[in-house]
């Protein structure tokens, strides 16, 4: 049973930062693209950013040159380090998981494996 785990979440003011981490567990974590999703309120699931088993990454515009996405210290385990935060960061940050390396996708179905989430409030 694949579970992933999100933790890191938090309230934080305007231009701050913040540490997202995802555990993963139930399978060894290696050649699997492992993604960051947010949902704010009243808006739909977006990508945030992936990375595959290579090392290779991707980032929506939002997030470009303010968030970091890496593997973490810990085995299986994945960090999205967000700085420069701003208010319309505000949302629920999801970890997801596909069952291949590949990550030219960001369709929410083509991940088959997802955390319950960890809440990001950025306000002043």
């Amino acid at each position: 049973q694949v579970q992933l785990k999100e933790s890191g979440g938090g309230s934080v003011q305007p231009g701050g930062s913040l540490r997202l981490s995802c555990a993963a567990s139930g399978y060894g974590g290696r050649g699997r693209c492992m993604a960051w999703f947010r949902q704010a309120p009243g808006k739909e699931r977006e990508g945030v950013a992936t990375i595959d088993s290579d090392g290779r990454t991707w980032y929506a515009e939002s997030a470009k040159g303010r968030f970091t996405i890496s593997p973490g210290d810990a085995q299986n385990t994945m960090i999205l380090q967000m700085t420069a935060l701003k208010p319309e960061d505000t949302a629920m940050y999801f970890c997801a998981s596909r069952t291949t390396t590949f990550c030219y996708t960001r369709r929410l179905e083509d991940y088959a494996y997802w955390g319950q989430g960890t809440d990001v409030t950025v306000s002043s």
